[in-house]
């Protein structure tokens, strides 16, 4: 084993102590951290995928590690992310020192949950980040913070039990929490049934998807851009990623023929309904919090396609595209949005309209991310819903096809929504807050990297 996959979780872990130990260089030890491990998490790409056994223990006792393409890209777009937010949360002398420590575990955990073999380590890795992200929305010091800390942590909480259940009922069956040896020994059962049924609701939960989102945008509302951008592009996309795996990899031999109706009408809900909140709200934040409701429903489709398609694990890249053109825009809109709240004081829309037109950079940064959300030629989401829509057509699922051009319109509309206010002669009615200019030059090359990538994704979509 390469000495870099151990870095990826001890390094951040590393960090995050020195910073205890030092709470006045809290900062720059989390700044360092930061930069490690995105290195390494880049570095990763080069590596030769295999699996390993921790410990000196064979399987089924030991601790299996895997790195394969779907680990190297899901730590790439986490190394890549975490490394603007790390840089503009260091830029940000608002945030406490706590910060740095939570993150930095929550990044650690991360690692670990993405390089996992098995259920029952990533139900501990799982666990670890949840802990984590609700620290980071409990540590904000806007009124209500606790409350949706709570909230965060209850269905965190629920979620958590579920899988475990599932895991407990794979053990019980198999005697084995290998993920590729359930693959191969899956057979059909009410067991298996409850299992995978238990995991992809405590999962659901943990995902914001619709029904069960209801805490995401309480919790967005109350904390730290930062920490926001953490959840949407990063924390959510983990839960997420173990429903890949599940459904395409260890359930995958069992009969799911309604599986896509399901995934399907939930994804469909969850586009319309949270762009329909978007429209509506009268918050910045917390349009960009409902945009992300809306936008992991077409994680949900997507994986009712490629379940309808009976794709094998070696499968087609278009999932992990989606979740790339969306973890950059979203980054790069909170991050965006935290540049405009701080400036006013406030993120009421009526009343942004000078603070937009003052802030330029940032503007175009939020337009450029918008962009790559609903769809438009030539970002990094353009082919992610091109793929999308070739495959509702090629299944001759019609209304969603329907449901996918319709979310991209309503996306375009709450941006352009937000785009709009910066039109209007609205008078300037406080001073507004100094912001370091370095924030509003690093959202504007995030939100970029969320258009260039759709120039340079030839290895993805080749993949």
């Amino acid at each position: 084993m390469s000495w870099m996959l151990p870095a990826l979780v001890l390094w951040p872990l590393l960090a995050a102590t020195l910073g205890v130990l030092h709470q006045k260089h809290a900062r720059h030890w989390g700044l360092v951290g930061a930069l490690g491990t995105a290195v390494l998490g880049v570095a990763v790409m080069g590596l030769e995928t295999s699996s390993w056994t921790l410990g000196g223990w064979a399987l089924p006792l030991g601790i299996g590690w895997r790195l394969d393409q779907l680990a190297q890209w899901m730590l790439l777009i986490g190394a890549i992310v975490g490394l603007f937010v790390s840089v503009y949360a260091w830029l940000d002398h608002t945030l406490p020192r706590a910060f740095w420590w939570l993150w930095l575990g929550a990044w650690g955990a991360m690692n670990a949950l993405f390089l996992s073999a098995d259920v029952f380590n990533i139900y501990v890795t799982l666990e670890l980040l949840g802990i984590s992200a609700v620290a980071l929305v409990a540590i904000s010091n806007k009124a209500g913070a606790t409350q949706a800390a709570m909230r965060y942590l209850l269905v965190s909480l629920l979620g958590s039990m579920l899988f475990l259940l599932g895991v407990a009922l794979l053990y019980g069956e198999y005697a084995s929490l290998d993920m590729v040896y359930l693959a191969q020994q899956m057979q059909s059962g009410p067991v298996m049934f409850l299992a995978l049924a238990a995991m992809t609701v405590g999962l659901m939960a943990k995902t914001a998807l619709f029904p069960l989102h209801a805490w995401l945008p309480l919790a967005h509302g109350r904390a730290h851009a930062a920490v926001s951008a953490i959840l949407s592009a990063l924390v959510i996309k983990a839960s997420f990623y173990l429903l890949i795996r599940l459904w395409l990899e260890v359930f995958a031999p069992l009969d799911l023929s309604l599986a896509f109706w399901f995934w399907a009408l939930l994804g469909s809900l969850a586009v319309l309904w949270g762009a329909t909140q978007a429209l509506v709200t009268p918050s910045l934040k917390q349009l960009v919090a409902w945009s992300t409701v809306a936008q992991v429903g077409y994680l949900a489709i997507g994986l009712a396609l490629m379940i309808d398609a009976q794709a094998q694990f070696s499968w087609a890249w278009g999932l992990v595209g989606l979740i790339l053109a969306h973890a950059l825009a979203k980054s790069a809109m909170f991050l965006a949005v935290g540049n405009i709240q701080q400036r006013a004081g406030h993120d009421n829309l009526q009343q942004l309209g000078y603070v937009l037109r003052t802030e330029r950079k940032t503007l175009f940064a939020f337009g450029l991310a918008g962009v790559s959300l609903a769809g438009l030629p030539i970002s990094a989401g353009f082919l992610a819903k091109w793929w999308l829509l070739e495959l509702s057509f090629d299944h001759q699922a019609w209304w969603l096809f329907g449901v996918l051009i319709l979310g991209s319109l309503m996306t375009a509309g709450y941006v352009l929504r937000v785009l709009n206010l910066a039109l209007t002669n609205q008078a300037q009615t406080q001073s507004l807050q100094a912001i370091p200019a370095g924030r509003e030059w690093l959202v504007l090359i995030l939100a970029s990297l969320a258009i260039v990538s759709g120039l340079s994704a030839q290895s993805l979509w080749g993949g």
